[in-house]
């Protein structure tokens, strides 16, 4: 403690980032530096912007390229932080830095702990199509996301949902645990919980080549890919010949399953559809061929007709 104030290095990144230290200096944190990551302008847009944050406060900032860096960890040792908060922080942190606060070393994670440990869980979540997920507050170890858990906050996952969408809810409720759980850390009150390792699940980053649609598979797990995916991130796609259509927005079709059989691209009343492979037909209503937006009477054009056979990805589905 400083002056009666707890101090703080706070690894941050994206909006989750800029809530969670806005959460901390409301609270009277002393944030002796904020550490973050080149920023891509494409991604600020979307995701709010750590440095323009810490700029406005006055806070002091670093952008390492690696975390581990021994000299960087020496500065992080010798600022002696009562916490170390990661909010979103893309690099794992190593062990010389969680040991580095006196107090504690606590995570943000997108999803409710232990379910969907790792990375990319809000895009996991949506992929999967799980109908809740949430923050979690938890302490730092070596394992990743394994340590005992402060807080929680449940959000739900709507059907239609993209996972952008899922992301905005999921800041939400990382500002309200963040907020929630900060005076019981200043005062040294709160009781962690341990996670049960047997109710843990894992995933690993996604690729943007992981977007590519497995048309044998049901409707509903189509329509959950596309959300899962939908821009800002890379989106979900197929190849038409050696063309890349990217799905941006899919409906599922009440209604009869359609038959199962070979999965096809149709136009009808002036829309297009999707038989999948599995059951089930989406209406696509968002998407664009080679990067350019296309309309309805545009991809029948570049299609040559109304119909169009639809291909599977051979390669083994990730996740």
């Amino acid at each position: 403690m400083t002056g009666g104030k707890a101090t703080a290095v706070v690894f941050a990144n994206v909006k989750v980032g800029v809530r969670c230290l806005s959460v901390l200096l409301a609270g009277g944190m002393e944030v002796k530096l904020v550490v973050t990551h080149e920023e891509d302008p494409q991604e600020v847009v979307h995701f709010a912007s750590v440095i323009e944050t810490a700029r406005r406060y006055g806070l002091p900032l670093a952008l390492p390229g690696n975390a581990g860096d021994p000299a960087f960890v020496d500065r992080i040792v010798g600022l002696a932080p009562d916490f170390i908060f990661s909010f979103y922080y893309r690099q794992m942190l190593p062990s010389s830095i969680l040991a580095a606060a006196r107090r504690g070393a606590l995570n943000m994670h997108g999803s409710l702990l232990p379910r969907y440990r790792g990375r990319a869980p809000i895009n996991w979540v949506v992929i999967k199509g799980e109908t809740e997920t949430g923050a979690s507050l938890h302490y730092m170890t070596d394992k990743p996301d394994a340590g005992d858990i402060v807080d929680q906050q449940a959000v739900p996952i709507l059907p239609d949902d993209t996972a952008y969408d899922v992301f905005n809810k999921v800041t939400v409720a990382a500002e309200i645990v963040m907020w929630r759980s900060l005076p019981g850390l200043v005062s040294g009150d709160i009781k962690a919980t341990r996670q049960d390792p047997r109710a843990a699940s894992y995933f690993g980053r996604r690729r943007p080549e992981d977007g590519e649609i497995d048309w044998s598979a049901h409707a509903k797990t189509v329509h959950d890919l596309v959300r899962g995916v939908a821009p800002p991130y890379p989106g979900a796609y197929t190849m038409l010949g050696r063309s890349k259509l990217r799905i941006l927005r899919t409906a599922r079709e009440d209604g009869p399953a359609a038959p199962t059989g070979a999965p096809a691209l149709f136009l009808s009343d002036g829309a297009w559809f999707a038989a999948c492979g599995g059951g089930g037909v989406l209406r696509v209503s968002d998407m664009d061929l080679d990067g350019r937006s296309v309309s309805a009477h545009d991809l029948e054009k570049a299609l040559g007709g109304a119909r169009f056979p639809l291909q599977t990805p051979n390669r083994r589905p990730v996740g």
